[in-house]
């Protein structure tokens, strides 16, 4: 799974600079300054011209350090005021990589750790579908990220011109969870009117029909139809673990799905193979909250939800209840919505229920979500696999009065650190034939999405 890393660390005083698999490694993005990265004097590191570094983690924490150094004495090497500026904002959107080494130690520990549970339980965020296609909020060119960094890019100066201005503060984000959109309008800005995919204006992302289960998909349904996994609960709306094959009743959706939609009167839920969101009608008033008016027209069927503001009604009507005939409603929870109690309740069960939680692709910062995932039984055993960062990493490595380590924590992708763990826990012909079948799982996928 993994591909061999040979790069160059852009700390201009690393004495070895190539960073190969067997070195861990971090990435990182700093905001453009004003006139570009030409203008600074003496830099310590090599910037790409869109903002991109990457370094040994011994040089990434060197330069970290240096740049909250108050007296220059004490500093390794003088780093000029502009240069911790470009390094205070990369530390923001820092992204690490375990070495190969590390991850395969890990994978070994946790292996053993779903074998010996009870009542594991998987908690997954935007980190693994990354590789689908769908874009994340809090990675080095997540959502977010982008949006933050853009308030300074803009203006952003060199001290000589003026200090570095802080991110502006956005309004509530309607979608501040770990599900990131991949298309505003759903599907349709990159296909033309003949329905050809232009490549030249995909800067919607991949349309939601188009994604696909990753690895990490796969091996989550695999591991519950292997019994070692109990249940999912997700913060992504993307639909992909219901299309790799989690029954239902495995599965608990925190955040919605963009292919399921209700009746708002009598609750049946359907399940489409198609996007179902009525974005335009939100965007209506999206505008009119923001600038008084709009040049949309309003969709006869559009009601503006009292706690996101936007518009949950997709245009079509219920049919399954004789007589029902109620609007069918979105159920994807955007800022400021509640989350569906029954939904909550259930993943609240297992969380309870859990002896060991895999947290993968999450950074765990959207409540309440992210309260479920200590409330599993003492002692405590939480699995984190995610690049950046998160409040739950020291409870990872806690130990129990035997001194053993309780959890784990891996820094990278989720596909190479499950696909290493797969391999202890399953036999080499039993794993070597479920992967083969990955294309003909592919060609199902393609099936439903396609079904009318």
């Amino acid at each position: 799974m993994e591909k061999d890393i040979c790069v160059r660390c852009c700390f201009n005083e690393c004495q070895f600079p190539l960073i190969s698999s067997s070195d861990g490694r971090v990435e990182v993005r700093t905001a453009i300054p004003k006139g570009g990265f030409s203008k600074l004097q003496k830099s310590k590191v090599k910037w790409k011209s869109n903002g991109d570094a990457v370094f040994h983690r011994d040089c990434w924490d060197t330069l970290v350090k240096t740049s909250r150094v108050r007296n220059k004495k004490r500093a390794p090497f003088v780093l000029s005021e502009a240069e911790k500026s470009l390094v205070k904002e990369a530390l923001k959107t820092a992204e690490f990589h375990d070495s190969l080494d590390t991850v395969n130690s890990e994978a070994s520990r946790i292996a053993d750790l779903i074998k010996n549970a009870k009542h594991c339980v998987a908690f997954t965020g935007a980190g693994i579908s990354t590789s689908a296609g769908i874009g994340d909020y809090r990675g080095k060119a997540g959502k977010w990220t982008e949006e933050d960094r853009e308030s300074v890019s803009t203006d952003a100066a060199l001290p000589s011109q003026g200090a570095m201005k802080e991110p502006i503060q956005k309004k509530p984000r309607v979608e501040d969870s770990d599900f990131a959109p991949v298309s505003n309008d759903g599907c349709t800005d990159d296909v033309d009117d003949d329905g050809v995919e232009d490549e030249d204006d995909n800067n919607g992302g991949v349309p939601y029909e188009k994604l696909r289960p990753t690895y990490t998909h796969e091996a989550l349904c695999k591991l519950v139809q292997m019994g070692l996994v109990k249940h999912i609960i997700s913060q992504n709306g993307d639909g992909l673990h219901g299309l790799s094959g989690i029954p239902e009743k495995k599965l608990s959706e925190l955040h919605g799905n963009v292919f399921v939609e209700k009746c708002e009167k009598c609750g049946t839920r359907y399940d489409r193979p198609f996007y179902v969101l009525d974005d335009h009608a939100s965007l209506y008033y999206e505008e009119l909250d923001d600038f008084g008016s709009t040049t949309l027209k309003k969709p006869r069927h559009a009601k503006q939800c009292e706690l996101c503001g936007l518009c949950h009604r997709t245009g079509r009507r219920c049919k399954k209840q004789k007589g029902c005939k109620g609007q069918l409603i979105d159920t994807i929870i955007n800022f400021r919505d509640n989350l569906e109690e029954e939904i909550f309740s259930t993943a609240q069960e297992h969380a309870q229920s859990c002896d060991l939680m895999l947290c993968l692709g999450t950074t765990m910062t959207v409540s309440p979500a992210n309260e479920l995932v200590e409330m599993g039984r003492i002692p405590l055993r939480i699995v984190v696999c995610n690049r950046q960062k998160t409040d739950v990493d020291k409870l990872c490595v806690l130990k129990d009065s035997s001194g053993q380590q309780l959890g784990s924590r891996v820094f990278g992708d989720c596909d190479i650190l499950i696909s290493k763990v797969m391999q202890h826990l399953m036999t080499h012909d039993a794993l070597q034939n479920w992967e083969q079948q990955r294309d003909a799982r592919m060609k199902e996928y393609d099936m439903k999405r396609t079904e009318s």
